[in-house]
């Protein structure tokens, strides 16, 4: 089973994020695309102005099947080694789940004022290559 990642490759923080998955990942689950890479994005029918919303996580087997800001970073949680148990827990503590992804919404609007912006996107070793028709 894979999934794509689509990220913003010049927020620092998002790219320090990818580079934690890639240390425990290896490339196994998780393979990532940057959100300036329009024509990796554009194979699964994904737009700039879709990418404002946050990043995207897509099964690679069900291109259909999509997560998007909160949903997404809940999603990969779920994935990694004994996350499950750690996101079932946030998602049934009251109010927790609302404050996520208000926190979430938050760090989306300001990631560059608060983390910086990179001067070149970041580059995966363990990039996306889907072959797949829009969806």
């Amino acid at each position: 089973m894979t999934y794509y990642v689509i990220y913003d490759g010049n927020c620092n923080l998002c790219t320090s994020l990818v580079q934690v998955l890639e240390t425990l990942d290896r490339g196994n689950l998780f393979q990532y695309a940057p959100m300036q890479d329009e024509a990796t994005i554009e194979q699964w029918g994904i737009t700039s102005d879709d990418c404002q919303l946050g990043m995207i996580l897509i099964d690679a087997d069900a291109p259909e099947r999509r997560w998007q800001g909160s949903a997404a970073a809940e999603e990969i949680g779920r994935l990694l080694p004994l996350g499950e148990v750690f996101v079932t827990a946030y998602r049934s503590l009251p109010g927790l789940k609302w404050a996520g992804d208000r926190v979430y919404e938050q760090i989306r609007d300001n990631r560059y004022s608060w983390f910086g912006k990179r001067s070149s996107t970041y580059q995966t070793a363990y990039a996306a290559s889907c072959n797949c028709n829009k969806v």
